[in-house]
């Protein structure tokens, strides 16, 4: 029994020491977003304008979760940013589901593991599907 005991814990550890260093990268990377916004380089105007809850927002937060996402965890404080300064729950949604999506990493690994037409599809269902529900959250929510 002290032996399972001992290997999850080990191995919740291990998993700890993973993921909290792309938090803390998450964490950094609002924190500079916040600071841009609060020293008026990138005005709130602006920034509503480009990630605010519009079909715009919704494609440029698409943009940039496609370039940024490094890791679903590190992108959480991020994507809580867009809501904390547009107040749209779909763009934010956007963020986390359209990082995961594009994830040039995964998608080799379904072209690799489960085979080209997988791959290939993988982005073009499910990017409409994220925008359709970033959408519908904006509207709703």
């Amino acid at each position: 029994m002290w032996e399972a005991v001992k290997g999850t814990l080990n191995g919740s550890w291990s998993l700890a020491k993973m993921v909290l260093w792309w938090l803390i990268i998450g964490m950094l990377m609002a924190a500079f977003v916040r600071a841009l916004v609060n020293t008026g380089v990138i005005t709130h105007d602006m920034f509503m304008t480009y990630m605010g809850p519009s079909i715009l927002g919704l494609l440029v937060t698409l943009v940039f979760a496609t370039i940024i996402e490094v890791c679903s965890e590190g992108s959480s404080p991020l994507a809580f940013e867009i809501y904390n300064q547009t107040k749209a729950f779909g763009n934010s949604t956007v963020f986390l589901l359209s990082g995961v999506v594009t994830d040039v990493t995964e998608i080799g690994l379904i072209w690799s593991n489960i085979g080209r037409k997988a791959a290939i599809w993988l982005p073009i269902i499910t990017v409409p599907q994220a925008l359709i529900f970033g959408y519908l959250f904006n509207v709703f929510l």
